[in-house]
Formats: structure tokens, C-alpha cells, sequence
């Protein structure tokens, strides 16, 4: 737990090789197998992080914002609360829940994630601490889409663009000492806001699946809602 923490506060980003069970991974990957292919109750929080507004194409990154709307039953899964206890432990007793999100790339979309922080997509808030649980749902590595890291040095926002089409944010950055984080099923990674991030396309036969449960401060996570940030809305560079 002390080295969890140590390599966060460290590099900014840290992983856990066996998070959860072979059954508590089943068990979330029938969930989500379920909303995603239910176009109909997801379409208010559904997009493609590859951009475009074709609804015949076959989405290549599909994006589910805050899953456990729908189905409440994520939120007493034991990922989350095993998620929210590691988080505590690193960032502090006042860390809760801010949302969630599932996030697949289709068999051979080979489409990959640009480089980005996750803090450009937020409000600028005074208290900084954040941090994202991303859970592999199937073995992940370089060709199907495992993550990639660029160690945190200060926390500061980059300049971002979005891809055309509605697509994600990205920005450009040297990634000579970038570093690939693969992971077997039921693994996670944990990450700060401001830790530039990437993955690869996934040109294999099979489904990259990752649920993403993200934490910050409770007063902060009031101070969102409060300026009308819920993490369902348009997909823009905020910060």
C-alpha cells in the first residue's frame, strides 16, 4: 500500500496487477457488455472518442459517461469500493467518488487514444487532487490498447485540441520516455489529472474493455455541480 502510494505521488501514475477477481471482473463485464450494446438508454451519455456523427459507422472508441446512472448496481460493486479505499489511502479521508465511465475499443478499429491530460476536460478548481482507477476488463497490451504513461512534472494544463467530428482532446508532446503499462483481466491503473496519457489502437479480434472510476475531494466534487459540471455534457476543453 505505502509503495502504491510512494510511486503516485512520485511519477503520477502507479498499477495494481490483481485488483480484482477472475468473478468480480465477470461480473462487472456483463454489465457492461449490456449497456453497450444498448444504444437506446446510453445515447444521452453515449459517444466515439474517434470522432463522427455517422450513427450506420461502427464506433471505434466508444465512450459511456457515468454508467452507474443507469445501472445503479455498479455503484455497490466491490470495485468501487475497493477503488475509493486504495484512493483514500493515497490522496486522503475526503476523497468520494466523482464519476464513471466505461470506455471499448471495437476489434480492429486500430483507432488509437491521443495523447492527453485529463484535467483539460475539467473546471478549474482550487483543491487539485484527483486521481483515475482505470480497470482492465480483458488483458490489455500494445495492440489491443493497454495505457501508456509520461511521469507528471508539474500541474499544469497543456494546450489542447479536439479531434475533429466531436472526437477526443489531445495535444502534442514528446513521448521519447513514454512508458506501456499491459495488464491480465481484473488489473488496474491509477493516475493523476494532470499525467499525460495514451493508448494505441486495438487491432485485434477482441473488445478492449475499461471501466474508469474517478475521485477527488468532496467539496470539490460539490463545487462542480455547483457550476453545472456533471461529466455528462459536450466534450470540450474546459480548463
Amino acid at each position: 500500500m505505502n509503495e502504491l502510494k510512494k510511486q503516485f505521488c512520485e511519477q503520477g501514475y502507479t498499477k495494481l496487477e490483481a485488483f480484482l477477481s477472475s468473478d468480480e471482473a465477470k461480473e462487472l463485464r456483463s454489465i457492461y457488455d449490456a449497456l453497450l450494446s444498448d444504444k437506446q438508454r446510453t445515447l444521452h451519455l453515449r459517444s466515439d472518442l474517434a470522432g463522427g456523427t455517422d450513427e450506420n459507422r461502427v464506433e471505434r472508441i466508444t465512450q459511456i459517461m457515468r454508467p452507474s446512472l443507469i445501472e445503479k448496481q455498479l455503484l455497490t460493486h466491490s470495485a468501487y469500493k475497493k477503488a475509493l479505499n486504495l484512493v483514500k489511502n493515497i490522496l486522503g479521508d475526503d476523497m468520494e467518488l466523482d464519476f464513471d465511465m466505461l470506455i471499448n475499443k471495437a476489434p480492429h478499429t486500430n483507432t488509437p487514444t491521443p495523447w492527453h491530460q485529463d484535467a483539460a476536460y475539467w473546471i478549474n478548481l482550487p483543491d487539485k487532487r484527483a486521481v483515475s482507477c482505470w480497470i482492465a476488463l480483458d488483458k490489455v497490451y500494445e495492440e489491443n490498447g493497454c495505457m501508456w504513461f509520461l511521469p507528471v512534472t508539474d500541474q499544469k494544463v497543456l494546450e489542447h485540441r479536439n479531434l475533429p467530428n466531436g472526437g477526443a482532446l489531445y495535444c502534442n508532446v514528446e513521448t521519447s520516455n513514454a512508458v506501456a503499462v499491459p495488464l491480465e483481466i481484473g488489473g488496474c491503473t491509477f493516475h493523476d489529472g494532470f499525467t499525460l496519457h495514451f493508448s494505441k489502437g486495438n487491432s485485434t479480434t477482441s473488445q478492449r474493455r475499461a471501466l474508469i472510476l474517478n475521485f477527488r475531494p468532496k467539496k470539490m466534487i460539490a463545487l462542480e455541480r455547483a457550476q453545472g459540471m456533471d461529466h455528462t455534457g459536450v466534450r470540450k476543453k474546459r480548463s
